[in-house]
């Protein structure tokens, strides 16, 4: 069962609505609840232990973190004692936080990268002429644990740093680690956004379920007639790269960057819309990221909700390590102030991007691939001021269209290159299909039908080209600051349902699905 599915869409979805409607309001959340365990139930089964055992740990922790503080009785005692007392009181905090830490993250770690260490590890033994010493490791996965691990982090830290208070209500806190429709891919949300209105009970209201099932809509558009259809070209592509070269290479990339916004995004759109039907604010993850001018842009616009968790648990944390505060003073004295702030940033810059490439996956392109935009955020932020002064000394306006579509053409070009070395299958898969262009690039295939025979044919192509033109256009007007929902329900109801009729048979007609097509998994749900 997948948010795409006919069992979701028309037995699950439906079958929470009408229950969660008949219950009453402070026992609606139990309806979420059970929703919520019995769709991870049907993707992951007796897995479902992990998801219980880090559920149960962080919510002892955070109270436990809280009432460490409480309980600190400081009345009648001298001014050293209260200075002896709180430093007792941090450091055991701080050892409770590291527990908790210990716990979510540990169970992820070992799940998830064991295989990748032993491996690894075992690979350099090899090279000094040693016998493998760790067993090869591989563990299942429970469905959506690089999401529900980094929600839980959040609390712990928040909790810590009493940005919020530790929850009591375990329901509650369950809840919010594991409500369905963000199980899969997200986003990430922190419990201060979606917490207490998941236990609100709340009412279906006709405004929130048009809206709601309107931004599903446009998910399924996205992920049925561009993602999934895309993806028979990926995967010939990709998959037996060595025969391929040049622009077929170049195509392959392209159109898996296409691929993976429509997918990932679809599904946002759709996990946002089943937020809204029942009242409930999911924090939005895109915005428009191929409008974007550099690198940096793009990542603020793009998976939004990573960015900032990755900003502010890590980013923060280690700028203000004594070793990298100490590093950066000793910089910018030696380097100026703009180098110097910039080499100042780079330790927690570095560590951003290698968690960011971490956390999708085990393979070594992946962790390239955060290298990848560590070098180039580091590098435009090196680069900007002299970039500015030499656009002002050869009189050239950076707002002028030709100078933007010059920035869109670059920032694009890097793009493309990031995400062939982040689906490649390993890093020496990536390493070859980028040579590949350069040295395999032949025109012909433009005139002698081989793009027809990479999975796609001109009616897929056509389809394809009609998708991603309404993404386009539904695009600009949202970067115009328009909202395209608000205009629909100011239309009559005739207008409004044929608008809705005719955007559910496009998706019926469009939608790649039937003989012909394998099910396209969602491609974050396996980060």
């Amino acid at each position: 069962m997948t948010y795409t599915s006919i069992l979701y869409l028309f037995i699950f979805l439906p079958g929470v609505m009408l229950l969660y409607q008949l219950a009453p309001g402070r026992h609606r959340y139990k309806v979420l609840l059970a929703a919520s365990w019995l769709f991870f139930l049907s993707l992951s089964g007796k897995l479902i232990i992990y998801l219980l055992i880090s559920t149960v740990s962080v919510h002892h922790i955070g109270l436990w973190l809280s009432s460490c503080k409480k309980d600190l009785d400081l009345t009648g005692v001298s001014a050293e004692e209260k200075k002896s007392l709180k430093a007792a009181c941090a450091v055991k905090r701080r050892r409770i936080l590291w527990l908790g830490l210990g716990i979510q993250l540990g169970m992820l770690v070992v799940l998830k990268y064991s295989g990748f260490f032993s491996d690894n590890i075992n690979h350099l033994l090899k090279a000094v002429s040693y016998p493998n010493l760790l067993p090869a490791m591989k563990f299942a996965l429970p469905i959506g644990i690089s999401f529900y691990t980094l929600q839980a982090v959040s609390y712990l830290a928040d909790v810590y740093y009493e940005k919020i208070p530790a929850d009591d209500h375990l329901g509650r806190l369950a809840l919010y680690l594991t409500f369905f429709p963000i199980l899969m891919e997200g986003p990430i949300c922190r419990y201060s956004q979606t917490a207490n209105a998941l236990t609100e009970g709340k009412p279906l209201e006709y405004k929130n379920v048009t809206y709601g099932f309107q931004r599903i809509l446009w998910g399924l558009f996205k992920k049925l007639i561009i993602a999934d259809r895309l993806n028979l070209l990926v995967e010939t592509v990709f998959g037996s790269y060595k025969q391929y070269g040049g622009i077929v290479v170049i195509l392959g990339a392209i159109l898996y960057t296409f691929q993976l916004y429509a997918d990932f995004s679809g599904c946002i759109d759709m996990t946002i819309g089943t937020g809204e039907i029942f009242g409930i604010t999911i924090p939005e993850n895109f915005r428009q990221p191929f409008f974007s001018k550099s690198p940096s842009e793009f990542w603020r616009r793009w998976h939004i909700t990573l960015g900032t968790w990755l900003k502010d648990y890590v980013f923060y944390p280690i700028s203000l390590t004594a070793p990298v505060k100490k590093f950066g003073k000793n910089s910018r004295a030696k380097l100026g102030k703009h180098v110097g702030q910039v080499v100042a940033s780079a330790p927690a810059l570095f560590g951003v991007w290698i968690c960011n490439g971490f956390w999708h996956g085990t393979g070594w392109h992946y962790l390239f691939f955060g290298i990848y935009y560590f070098v180039l955020i580091l590098l435009e932020n090196l680069t900007e001021p002299y970039v500015i002064k030499a656009a002002e000394h050869l009189k050239i306006n950076r707002n002028n269209i030709l100078y933007r579509i010059f920035q869109s053409v670059k920032l694009l070009i890097i793009v493309f290159i990031g995400e062939l070395f982040f689906r490649a299958e390993t890093m020496t898969a990536g390493l070859s299909m980028f040579q590949s262009i350069f040295t395999g690039f032949d025109t012909k295939v433009l005139t002698d039908s081989s793009l027809l025979q990479l999975g796609l044919s001109l009616p897929d192509y056509a389809a394809v080209f009609l998708g991603f033109l309404t993404v386009l256009t539904v695009g600009i007007i949202h970067e115009r600051g328009i909202s395209i929902r608000d205009k629909i329900s100011g239309y009559k109801i005739p207008v409004r349902w044929t608008l809705y009729y005719g955007a559910i048979l496009l998706v019926i007609v469009l939608g790649a699905y039937g003989d012909g097509y394998l099910p396209a998994k969602l491609i974050y749900a396996g980060f």
